[in-house]
């Protein structure tokens, strides 16, 4: 009598693996999301510094906009 193929060794096979599987997917996406977020910081840091708002006059004193 052949055990490999029934649907129980399988199952319980499946579920032996999958805690291993589970901490090695968590590390991956752990590892991706540290990654991501290296590179958002530096994007963030490549960004070039506004202009000032204007000091005098009733224009650019409130709110500063441009293209």
């Amino acid at each position: 009598m052949n055990i490999a193929n029934t649907p129980a060794v399988q199952g319980a096979t499946a579920a032996a693996s999958a805690p291993a599987s589970d901490t090695l997917n968590i590390m991956v996406l752990k590892k991706a999301l540290n990654t991501q977020a290296a590179m958002a910081a530096a994007l963030i840091q490549a960004l070039p510094e506004p202009p000032p708002l204007a000091t005098e006059g009733s224009l650019g004193t409130q709110l500063n906009t441009f293209a």
